[in-house]
């Protein structure tokens, strides 16, 4: 171990040399990098966690540098998944940690072998549905993690540990109905992620550490601009669907084969079944119809109206329309069902 890499951390009585060497050994996983994927894995890099794997579906665009902090001009224009940009951007910042990034979807065909082996999940998801089926498979696995969410000013988390505490499903039996606010409506700001962040990624080290102990066993809401905060202590429901009858509803639910991205102008489709593209031969076949960019991650092409960012599981974000019908289409003439 770098002592001198760890000292000020060293010093922290309650992490020290042993517990040191104990990060350096440690293994979590983070579900999505946006704004709070990236504050977690920034600090969990630097902290010394031993082995980070990154997952994330998305590219890195410009909207994204005011709060992604592992981000510059050159990843946006290049469009870099995120996953690579930021494990490039970790393995610069400390060499000692082993930083895996997965371009993908989380789903759950694949959610159980993504998180499985790992000591803690840091949820930087942006949907519901989403973070139900991560909380079905923390439950199932054992698996502690740290839910945490931002918009606008207003930032939100709590620590499931299974069997201990209450889980997501116990809070909020079923997702909100209706619209409401995203970081794409109503914006959002730095401080807010940094609060969230810090909060998770505490929560986080002290998992790894064995210090459950000290954990805050709360839900914590703040809104950083009006100063407004609160403190909830959830119970278990002995009746919950998911930690209560260990009915894991969203593991065994049929995803959808579209998802429409909110504010983005854009819609998320999934090949129906699993393929594998290789993305020099569809450069080829495509340029002859619209303007085609590529690099060694994924696929850029341009046509009619629309512009379809191809990856190499079949997965494609097509911008340039909100209906999933006329997605799939330009999805279909271009890309095959």
């Amino acid at each position: 171990m770098n002592r001198e890499k760890y000292s000020r951390q060293i010093l922290f009585p309650s992490i020290g040399a042993e517990g040191q060497e104990r990060l350096l050994e440690s293994k979590a996983v983070i579900l999505g990098c946006g704004a709070l994927g990236t504050a977690q894995a920034n600090a969990l890099g630097r902290a010394g966690v031993g082995t980070l794997r990154i997952v994330d579906r998305d590219f890195v665009e410009e909207s994204n540098l005011q709060r992604q902090i592992l981000y510059d001009e050159a990843d946006a224009r290049e469009r870099l998944p995120k996953a690579i940009a930021a494990a490039r951007k970790l393995k610069q910042i400390n060499s000692d940690v082993d930083v895996e990034a997965v371009v993908e979807d989380v789903d759950n065909r694949n959610i159980e072998e993504l998180v499985s082996g790992f000591q803690v999940v840091m949820d930087a998801t942006d949907n519901f549905e989403a973070r139900y089926l991560l909380n079905d498979v923390s439950v199932k696995l054992d698996l502690p993690w740290v839910y945490g969410a931002v918009v606008a000013s207003y930032g939100i988390t709590m620590t499931i540990l299974p069997g201990s505490t209450a889980c997501l499903a116990c809070v909020f039996p079923t997702p909100p109905e209706g619209a409401y606010d995203t970081c794409d409506t109503v914006g959002v700001i730095g401080p807010a992620v940094s609060w969230v962040a810090a909060i998770q990624v505490t929560e986080a080290l002290k998992i790894l550490l064995g210090r459950t102990q000290d954990l805050h066993g709360a839900m914590l809401a703040y809104d950083i601009w009006s100063s407004q905060f609160q403190e909830l202590h959830p119970r278990k429901d002995p009746q919950c669907r998911a930690c209560g009858s260990r009915e894991f509803v969203h593991l065994g639910r049929t995803g959808p084969t579209h998802t429409t991205l909110c504010g983005r102008d854009s819609v998320q489709i999934h090949a129906a079944t699993t393929r594998q593209l290789d993305l020099a031969d569809l450069k080829a076949r495509l340029e002859k119809f619209g303007r085609v960019r590529a690099n060694e991650f994924l696929l850029i092409f341009s046509v009619e109206t629309y512009e379809l960012t191809i990856f190499p599981d079949g997965r494609a974000i097509v911008k340039g329309t909100l209906d999933a019908a006329v997605a799939r289409s330009v999805y279909s003439k271009y890309i095959g069902a």
